[in-house]
């Protein structure tokens, strides 16, 4: 789950995501408030001054590991209300990406774990 919209944090949730569907877990990735703004299409986290250094350090950026997760099957909610919240309703997001609430998001992970950044 992520709540914040700074790249460390977006990126760390990626990170985490596909390395747990690397891992064969279902992942659902939700997202809320300020976090909204890494599934839009373009996601404009891209643009962060932090990717260009990550990845020219050789890390896997933004670009890189959103589509990742996409192919390792990662499931991709935008919350509803953080969407509204943020002022995002009308913002495109990035193909493959559901709108839907707290409850669908709860109801994915049944007894899992939740990690929240």
């Amino acid at each position: 789950m992520l709540e914040a919209g700074t790249h460390e944090r977006a990126h760390y949730a990626l990170v985490v995501a596909a390395g747990a569907a690397a891992l064969g877990r279902e992942t659902t990735l939700f997202v809320t408030n300020a976090g909204c703004r890494l599934l839009l299409d373009p996601t404009p986290l891209r643009d962060d001054p932090r990717e260009a250094r990550i990845v020219a350090r050789g890390v896997a950026g933004i670009a890189t590991l959103l589509p990742a997760c996409a192919e390792l099957g990662v499931r991709m909610i935008a919350c509803e209300a953080g969407l509204k919240a943020e002022g995002l309703v009308a913002a495109p997001l990035a193909t493959g990406v559901e709108v839907a609430g707290i409850a669908t998001f709860l109801s994915a992970v049944g007894d899992g774990q939740i990690v929240t950044l």
